[in-house]
C-alpha cells in the first residue's frame, strides 16, 4: 500500500467518521486547474473574503503578491478558509510579481489579468481548457502595468451601470462562479488526482489534531520502520 494511504488510514483511526466523510467529499471536488493571484491588495478583509470564496468554489491554492502591503488573514471574514486553502505568498524578493508569475507559468498556468478596460474576453467566454491563474489587482488601481505586461490575456466582467469596477472580492466570486460552473459541465479532467486528494486529506487531518504535523512524522517513521 502507498505510504500516504497508510498514513491517512492511521489518521482515520483518530478523527471522527463525520470528518472522514467530509474530507473525502470535499477533497474529491478540489481543483488546481484554476487559481487566484492577488496583487498588492490594500485591505486584509477583501483578501480574506477572496480566500473564503476560493474555498467555496473548491479552488485549492491562492497566491498573494505583497509588494507594498502585507496580508494577514482576517479570521472572522475568512471563516476558517485559511485552514483548507493553500495560501502561497510572494513578498521577500525584489520583484515578487515576476517570481510569482514565473512559478505559475512553470506549473503550466496561463496568466489572465482581470481588467475592466481590456477586451480580450468576457468572463463567460474565457477559454477554460488550460490551467488558468486569474490575477486581481488593487482596489484603487487594478492590475499593475508590470503584471499586464506578463499576462497571457485579459478578462472582464460585463457591467451595465455607472461604476467602473466591482469590489475585488465580488469580482473574484463572479469570475470563479462562472468558470467553476463551466468546468463542472465540461469533459475536462480538472479535479485533483487520487494521490493529490490523499495528500490533501492528510494535511487537513494534521490541522484538526493537536501537534498534527508532529504526529504525522511519528506515523511515517513507524510505518517506514515496519515496512523496511
Amino acid at each position: 500500500m502507498n505510504i500516504d494511504r497508510q498514513v491517512l488510514a492511521e489518521f482515520h483511526n483518530i478523527i471522527s467518521e463525520n470528518k472522514i466523510e467530509l474530507f473525502e467529499k470535499i477533497a474529491s471536488q478540489r481543483t488546481k486547474h484554476l487559481t487566484v493571484v492577488l496583487e498588492n491588495i490594500h485591505h486584509d478583509h477583501n483578501a480574506s473574503a477572496v480566500l473564503r470564496t476560493c474555498d467555496c468554489f473548491g479552488i485549492q491554492e491562492m497566491y498573494t503578491i505583497e509588494k507594498n502591503h502585507s496580508y494577514k488573514i482576517q479570521r472572522d471574514i475568512a471563516r476558517g478558509a485559511g485552514s483548507w486553502v493553500d495560501l502561497i505568498n510572494y513578498t521577500l524578493k525584489d520583484n515578487p510579481e515576476k517570481h510569482c508569475i514565473d512559478d505559475l507559468k512553470a506549473k503550466g498556468y496561463k496568466i489572465i489579468a482581470a481588467c475592466p478596460h481590456e477586451s480580450d474576453h468576457d468572463v463567460n467566454d474565457l477559454p477554460i481548457d488550460e490551467k488558468t491563474a486569474i490575477v486581481l489587482g488593487t482596489e484603487w488601481d487594478g492590475v499593475s502595468d508590470e503584471m499586464k505586461a506578463m499576462a497571457d490575456g485579459f478578462v472582464k466582467i460585463p457591467m451595465y451601470g455607472f461604476t467602473e469596477s466591482f469590489n475585488v472580492s465580488v469580482s473574484a466570486a463572479l469570475i470563479l462562479q462562472d468558470l467553476r460552473t463551466r468546468l463542472n459541465k465540461s469533459n475536462l479532467d480538472f479535479l485533483l488526482s487520487n494521490e493529490e486528494q490523499i495528500k490533501l486529506q492528510i494535511d487537513w487531518c494534521t490541522k484538526i489534531i493537536r501537534n498534527g504535523k508532529g504526529l504525522e512524522q511519528e506515523i511515517r517513521k513507524r510505518l517506514l520502520d515496519k515496512n523496511s
